[in-house]
This record gives structure tokens, sequence and C-alpha cells, in this order.
């Protein structure tokens, strides 16, 4: 272990040792999760500002960091599935109520559709004032090798159809869904909780002695799974720092100077986007302003560790804590929101793609035809996403494939590949959040209490403190 590298750890305990100690004075948790993402900000750039864009002391540095950071993130994932299930049982027994259950869903499925439509359209005006274009821009090895292994994955984007994607969603053997083996495993343990529920519910006329007990249990499973929530959640600020750390160490700024235009316009679209969801909670009669800072510190988290699936339980505790939202309605929203309709992943990102490479093969990609077609096929695949691994790579192959495109050319963005994910994941995760609010506040089950309180959530006591 080089002097280097014992001198890099030591700075990045220290840090640590800083948000335990404000952990322990109870600071507030956005304002801990701020402090993380800047502490990292600035401790990353000065990695690289020190040693330079593919230093081993860096690689050294961020392997043990990954420890943090990447340990987080795997703790996450491991309870989502639990979170899920017990909380969309719960959730069905509640309500007791199928047609309440199918609103729910179809408000939620709807507005995340709805949302990626126009996420696609906002990314299409972007790559027109931008002026992108793939036509001129040269290849790296790395770029070359990553459009082949695209092509390579070109048949199986190809072999995907929405009644296929439906089909995947259900549970084969739900007991393999929860080991997230599949793709859609999310989806499909949520459609197995719910059958659940139901069948619990069926027989509570009949066998209430039954009901009841089999109620109790899946009450206890609850409380033990969201104090696991809570005991993880704690070391938010720990991740956000490691990760965010950890990305701004590796990244080349000759890269992302190659490459600004697109950077640019990714995240003007991004910024766009995020205005129409703000646009949509004002519409419902809700605080934009207040909304951001509650959901703060959850956008942090997606958009240091670029995973919406790792989201999931943090998205429910800050919407059913601060946003007043229902449990139920909350984990339809954060389950489907990282599967179905991703505004970042699905919606953006392919659009602004297809438009970027459409000029390298002769064709004008702001006739109406090419418009409308774009926007219908990124809207219907962003269901198709669920069912591949790969997120926003597989939303573009799905995308260039069906508008005949050239899938290669998207190899060209490897090297910004990561500092567009993270956006595009906090955006995939505001977007579910939104979606939960929506419907929420349609159905009229929004707690106005919890939305205009100033508390905020102490993990260290699970309780709201002012």
């Amino acid at each position: 272990m080089s002097l280097f590298l014992i001198l890099n750890l030591a700075i990045a305990v220290a840090a640590c040792a800083l948000l335990y100690f404000m952990q322990q004075r109870h600071v507030s948790f956005t304002k801990r999760v701020f402090t993380a993402l800047g502490l990292g900000v600035v401790l990353g750039a000065a990695f690289q500002g020190v040693y330079g864009n593919g230093a081993q002391v860096i690689k050294d540095t961020n392997e043990y960091l990954g420890i943090v950071g990447s340990g987080y993130v795997k703790l996450l994932q491991m309870i989502v599935m639990p979170l899920i299930m017990v909380s969309i049982i719960q959730a069905v027994l509640k309500l007791r109520n199928a047609s309440s259950l199918g609103k729910i869903s179809a408000l939620t499925i709807g507005t995340l559709m709805a949302t990626t439509a126009v996420a696609a359209t906002i990314g299409i005006l972007m790559a027109k004032l931008y002026g992108l274009t793939a036509v001129g821009l040269t290849s790296s090895a790395a770029e070359v090798a990553r459009g082949a292994y695209l092509e390579g994955k070109l048949a199986t984007a190809q072999e995907i159809s929405l009644p296929k994607m439906i089909l995947s969603f259900i549970p084969e053997n739900p007991f393999l869904d929860m080991t997230g083996v599949r793709n859609t495993s999310t989806i499909a343990v949520v459609l197995f909780s719910i059958f659940i529920g139901v069948a619990a519910t069926g027989i509570a006329g009949k066998q209430p002695d039954v009901f009841e007990s089999f109620s109790r249990f899946v009450h206890v499973a609850h409380a033990i799974v969201m104090r696991m929530v809570t005991l993880v959640l704690r070391l938010t600020p720990f991740g956000v720092f490691a990760l965010i750390t950890q990305v701004l160490a590796k990244s080349s700024l000759q890269d992302i100077l190659n490459l600004i235009g697109f950077v640019a316009a990714s995240y003007s679209a991004l910024i766009l986007m995020f205005g129409v969801h703000l646009i949509l909670i004002a519409l419902a009669g809700l605080n934009p302003a207040r909304y951001v800072k509650k959901i703060f510190p959850v956008l942090a988290f997606a958009f240091t560790s670029r995973t919406s699936a790792g989201s999931i339980p943090m998205s429910v505790q800050t919407q059913t804590a601060r946003l007043g939202t229902p449990e139920g309605i909350a984990n339809f929203a954060a389950s489907f929101g990282a599967t179905i309709g991703q505004n970042g992943c699905a919606g953006i990102y392919p659009a602004m793609l297809a438009v970027m490479i459409a000029p390298t093969v002769g064709i004008d990609p702001f006739t109406s035809h090419f418009l409308l077609t774009l926007v219908g096929i990124v809207t219907i695949g962003s269901v198709g996403v669920a069912g591949v691994g790969g997120g926003a790579t597989f939303a573009a192959l799905i995308v260039l494939s069906a508008m005949n495109l050239p899938v290669a050319l998207a190899g060209l963005l490897i090297s910004i590949e990561p500092l567009i994910d993270m956006g595009r994941t906090a955006l995939n995760v505001s977007g579910s959040i939104t979606a939960g609010t929506l419907t929420s506040r349609v159905l009229g089950q929004t707690d106005m209490k919890v939305f205009e309180s100033d508390a905020e959530l102490n993990l260290d006591t699970d309780q709201q403190v002012a």
C-alpha cells in the first residue's frame, strides 16, 4: 500500500468521521446528504487534479471507496424485494377493493408512460437546439469495441415485442424472481404479492380467524422490514460521499470536453423534464418548492449511485414519510417506475440518439413522419426496457433498431456515459415519485398534514422531528 493511497484513504475516513459527527449531533438528514455530496465532489475533483486521469492510485483508492459506496447500494438492493412484497400485500389487505387497485395501477403506469412521451419530445427539441449529429465523429479503440458489443446485443433487442414483455411480467417461479434473477423480477414480485393479497382478502368473510392471523403476520413482517430499511438508510450520506468521489475521480475532463455538446443538451433536457414534473406537481395543488426540498435526498442518491432499483426503498420512505402518499401507492409507483416508463433512460436518451444518428444514413430526423414514429416507439419501448438488462443501452438499441438506424454509433458516447447516466437515473426516480404523488392526489389519499409539515425524517429515532 503506497503512501499516497494511505493519504487518500485517511482523507476519506476523515470525511466519513465528519458525517458521523453530524449524525451524532442530529443534523438533519437533508443537510447531511448535501454535505456528503459536496465533500465527494471536492475530494473526487482533487484526486483527478492531483494524480491525473487513469492513475493507478486513483484506481486503488476507488476500490476501497467501493466498499462503502457499492456496499451501500448492495444493502439497498438486498431489501428491495422484501420491502415490495410485504408492503404490497399489506396495501391490498387494507384496500380490499379490486377497483381501487386497478385505479392505482392504471394511473401510475399511465403517468409514467405519458411523461416518457413528453421526455422524448424534449430530447428531440434539445437535439435540434444544440445541433447534435454523429456525422464526422471519430471513434477511439474503446468506442469501436463498444459499438461491436452493441451490435452483438442487437439480436436480443430485436426479439423484444410488447406481447413478450407483458408475458415476462407473469411470475412463472416467484421464488426465483425474489432473487432478482430476471430483469422483470421486480414487476413479477409485485404481481405475485398482489395475487397473495387478493387471495387473502377472498377468505376474509369465510375464514375470518385465518385472515386475521395472516394479516397480523404481514403486519409484523412489514414492521421488521421497515426497520431494516431505516437501518440501511442511515448510511445514505456515507454512500453518497463514496459514490460521487469515485465518479469524479475517474472521470476524464478531456472526454467530457470532446462531447460537451451532447452533455449540455442532455442535462438541458433533463432539467426541462424535471421542470415538467414540478409543473404537474403544481397542477395537483402542491407546493413545488416544498416538494423539491422533500425529495432531494433520494434524488441525490439516485444521481450518485446510478441505480433506479436500488433507490426503491428510499423512494418509498420519502413518499410516505415526507409527501404523505399512502404506502401502497408509493410502492406501486417506485416499483413500476424502476422498470417502466423511465423518463431519462427510456425517454430522453434514445430519442436524442436517434436524432443524432439519423443524418449519418441520409435521413432527415425533423420530418413529421420520423418524429411521430420516434415518439411512439420510445413510449412503447419504455415498457420493453424492463425485459432486458442495461437500461438506457437497451432502450437505445430497441429504438435504433426499430427505426433502422446503425446501433454501433451509440458507442461513440462511451466516455461520457457515466456522467449522463447520473442525471438520467435521478430523472427516472423523480418520474416515479411524481407518478405516485399524482396518483395519490387524484384519488384523494394524500395526507396534506405530512406534506405541509417542515419536519425532517430522523432515522436515528424512527420519528419525525422539527
